[in-house]
Parts: structure tokens; sequence; C-alpha cells
């Protein structure tokens, strides 16, 4: 089913069958020719399985999918209000570290996954690429804060 709305569980029962089915394990005394086959297909199941889970990477894949290009993002159509609100994000979080900031950023940012996750999800199923993609480029901003917010978590 090609939709960006999934039951996260059925995908995880799905992703453990298929990975039970074919993973190489199961194939070490096998002909090199089945091992090799066993391997690139536990490893395609592994790389869809990533990618359907994680509503970024989902969209940008319907996107592909029905052969809209993701926005870049140097796009000049984006959003001044955003943008600037994605600004000063990155600036609270090139401050030295504080953890009450910190934690602040973590929930905005997550509220705002869950918030644009609604929205795409409410785009694709009117059909609307155009806005899905919109909305998938604001959620690629977001996906960078995390990695610089996880990054910064991390001790050096």
């Amino acid at each position: 089913d090609r939709s960006f709305r999934i039951d996260a569980q059925q995908l995880q029962r799905r992703f453990r069958s298929l990975q039970r089915a074919v993973h190489p394990d199961r194939f070490g005394q096998r002909p090199l020719k089945e091992q090799y086959y066993s391997e690139q297909h536990s490893s395609l199941i592994n790389k869809a399985y990533q990618t359907l889970l994680n509503p970024l990477s989902r969209g940008l894949y319907l996107l592909e999918l029905n052969g809209v290009e993701p926005a870049q993002e140097t796009d000049s159509d984006a959003d001044p209000v955003f943008l600037t609100e994605i600004m000063e994000i990155n600036e609270k979080l090139a401050e030295p570290e504080n953890k009450d900031i910190l934690e602040e950023i973590e929930t905005l940012i997550k509220v705002k996954q869950e918030e644009l996750t609604k929205e795409v999800t409410a785009a694709f199923e009117r059909d609307d690429l155009q806005e899905a993609k919109k909305l998938l480029a604001k959620m690629k901003y977001f996906a960078n804060l995390e990695d610089k917010l996880k990054n910064k978590k991390i001790p050096s």
C-alpha cells in the first residue's frame, strides 16, 4: 500500500517475518550464491524498514515514487517566518550548554515534528504532493536540528 499513514506494529511484524525468511544466519551452510542473495535481500529489507518507519524518509520516498523531486534547502520559496524560527533555534543550540534550554529545544522539535507529520499525512491523503513536498522540506530542517541537538548532548 502506497500510503503515508502506516501501522508501525504491522510494519514491524512484516519486517520480522521477512527477515526470518532471508536472514544470512539461515543460509550459512548453503551455496555461496544463496548466501549472497540472502545478504542482499536482508540488507534491502533493513533499508526498506528504516525508510518506512521514519516519517521524513517515508514521505520523501513517496514523493520519489510519484515522480516529485524533493525540495532543496536552497529553494527560495521557503517561509521567512519559518526560517527565522529555525535560525533562532540554531542560535540557542550554539549557546554554551544549558540543560534546561536543551530540554526545551528537544520538546519543541518533537512537537513540531509531530505537527508536521500530521500535516504531511493530510497532504498525502488529499493527494496534494506539492504541499507534502513543502512540509517535508520543513521536516528536514527539524531533523537537522534534532541531529545537532543529539551531537550537543553527547559528551565529547
